[in-house]
């Protein structure tokens, strides 16, 4: 009789708690729906010039190097 009594003792703080009450709805936070005002930026003209690369990198035995030759050259787009 004891040992029922105890158990019910110690449930009864955890079923109280577990009940809804009306100070548990004041812990939500609503928040209004503010439309933003879109920022319109410019769009930035990009120019680029085209330079000649006479040379390439190349991978030897110690790393890479820099190797300057005149058949490999190409032009590159490069941001003015």
């Amino acid at each position: 009789m004891k040992r029922i009594l105890l158990g019910t003792l110690l449930a009864l703080p955890f079923a109280i708690s577990s009940l809804p009450s009306q100070a548990s709805a004041a812990e939500i936070i609503v928040r209004p729906n503010v439309h933003r005002a879109a920022i319109v930026r410019r769009p930035v003209v990009v120019r680029y010039q085209r330079k000649l690369i006479p040379a390439h990198w190349e991978t030897v035995r110690r790393g890479n190097r820099w190797v300057k030759v005149r058949v490999p050259a190409r032009y590159v787009n490069v941001r003015v």
